[in-house]
């Protein structure tokens, strides 16, 4: 069969699509940036990949017409103030261009849904969900809560918090029921729903076994960390205390911490329905979601995460659009330091970031990242998804990787932080020579002020940072 994937490198995606694969199908990707879709060599040769932004009704029609089924896991949480509009003009196209082709059953990701009384997020899924069922094929939407996994958004916001409080003096939402549910079950439901006519024109909750409150599953993963923590609930947080509580707390980005916030204050507890038994599907427990989720991460099976969206930025970009780093207008740092071990050079290039840091005055990088957090930029919080590859798109503290080649020794990653312009940098070894190169495009006479104040500051650390990438004392002269 051939499927229709949309989301393809988003965090269910990536997950379901060598499922799919494994499936025997022919999977066609919908991205918007083939450079940033990065799939396995194994799984390749069953990949079709096309770029379409469904925001564009032209580039629908790229999908093909021969398509037999596809998913929908488009969603827009964070990513403008009117992302219930695109999100509405997003599932019209899809529909629109989808009743031109052969395609018998879409499946459809949502949220739970079942209070009167939805925040603007889950308003939106529902919205989407009216808009889809329009459409000439047959519609199934599982509608998931909390989903628990190694890179979900659900699950960093509550390690954050658990890892790094102690005490926590907590908002009321807190006491908020929802049925969490693991990323594996999520992939379960959406694989073996695909094709079962007895879902077709209907939508259903899924969720695992635990109805608990958010308190509850913060405390719960305390006990399986072995960490004590005390958690007071408070009623005097506004909306805007909290979200600016998750914010400064957790690596979350302000934008979805707002809609995050928006969301906790609904319950979110699945109807009761059959779907699991018709099936064979026994979702699993939280606390064993939880030690399946840290047995994923002590390994580095990190396959996706919410970091590595577009959304975790400041920026909604088209990568494609930076990969050319501009020289007009622009200042630059550039360096060059013999190499004496490339491979020892190049892997440290790939360590870069995250847990390791910046190889030279990491405490300047982490002041950088807090004065960048307080107004408003995602500082270094993010960190890395996999500490062992990097690929096109991921997030590395505050930068946004546009290309790794680990053969070429190049590396090229642009800022997200707050800046009076756009900034690129640069890591290339070729000749046994290390080449690092700082590139600043300033907007106005702040952004020329700005590199001119800190260049002091810049010569110290690309100097430190460029000598200590380019050679160690564990190095060896090439034989």
């Amino acid at each position: 069969m051939k499927i229709l994937l949309t989301g393809a490198t988003g965090y269910i995606g990536k997950r379901l699509l060598p499922v799919l694969i494994q499936g025997g199908n022919t999977v066609v990707c919908c991205v918007r940036d083939a450079n940033r879709f990065n799939p396995p060599d194994s799984l390749r040769e069953n990949i079709e990949v096309i770029e379409v932004d469904f925001l564009d009704k032209a580039s629908t029609g790229r999908i093909p017409k021969d398509i037999n089924a596809a998913y929908y896991l488009i969603h827009s949480m964070s990513s403008s103030q009117n992302y219930q509009k695109l999100e509405i003009e997003c599932a019209r196209n899809f529909k629109e261009q989808l009743s031109e082709t052969t395609v018998d059953h879409v499946i459809y990701l949502s949220g739970i849904v079942n209070e009167n009384a939805l925040s603007e997020h889950l308003e939106s899924r529902k919205a989407v969900e009216d808009e889809l069922s329009k459409g000439s094929y047959n519609l199934t939407t599982l509608r998931a809560g909390i989903i628990i996994g190694s890179g979900s958004a659900s699950f960093e916001l509550i390690r954050d918090l658990v890892e790094k409080l102690p005490v926590m003096i907590a908002p009321k939402w807190l006491k908020t029921r929802c049925q969490p549910i693991g990323i594996a079950d999520v992939i379960d439901f959406l694989s073996k729903t695909l094709f079962r006519k007895e879902t077709y024109g209907q939508n259903f909750d899924i969720g695992g076994p635990d109805v608990l409150t958010y308190k509850e599953m913060l405390l719960g993963y305390a006990k399986v960390r072995g960490l004590k923590r005390s958690i007071f609930v408070v009623p005097v947080m506004t909306p805007r205390l909290s979200s600016y509580w998750l914010y400064f707390i957790t690596s979350t980005s302000y934008k979805l911490a707002t809609a995050l916030v928006s969301s906790m204050k609904v319950e979110v507890v699945a109807r009761n329905n059959n779907l699991a038994d018709m099936l064979s599907i026994v979702p699993i427990n939280y606390v064993r979601s939880l030690e399946r989720t840290f047995s994923a991460i002590e390994e580095n099976r990190i396959i996706s995460s919410w970091k590595d969206s577009l959304v975790s930025g400041r920026f909604d970009i088209n990568l494609s659009e930076f990969l050319k780093v501009p020289v007009h207008g622009c200042l630059i740092d550039s360096r060059k330091a013999m190499v004496k071990n490339e491979e020892a050079c190049i892997n440290r290039i790939w360590n870069i970031g995250g847990k390791t840091g910046w190889y030279f005055g990491n405490i300047l990088w982490q002041i950088r990242g807090f004065i960048d957090k307080i107004f408003g930029g995602v500082g270094l919080r993010r960190g890395r998804s996999n500490e062992n590859s990097i690929s096109n798109g991921d997030a590395i503290d505050f930068w946004r990787v546009l290309y790794a080649n680990k053969k070429e020794g190049r590396l090229l990653l642009f800022a997200e932080m707050r800046l009076p312009g756009e900034a690129w940098l640069e890591f290339r070894v070729e000749d046994q020579t290390l080449v690092q190169t700082a590139t600043f495009r300033p907007k106005g006479v702040y952004g020329r002020l700005y590199w001119y104040l800190l260049l002091p500051v810049h010569n110290i650390i690309f100097n430190g940072m460029l000598n200590r990438i380019a050679n160690s004392k564990s190095d060896t002269l090439p034989l």
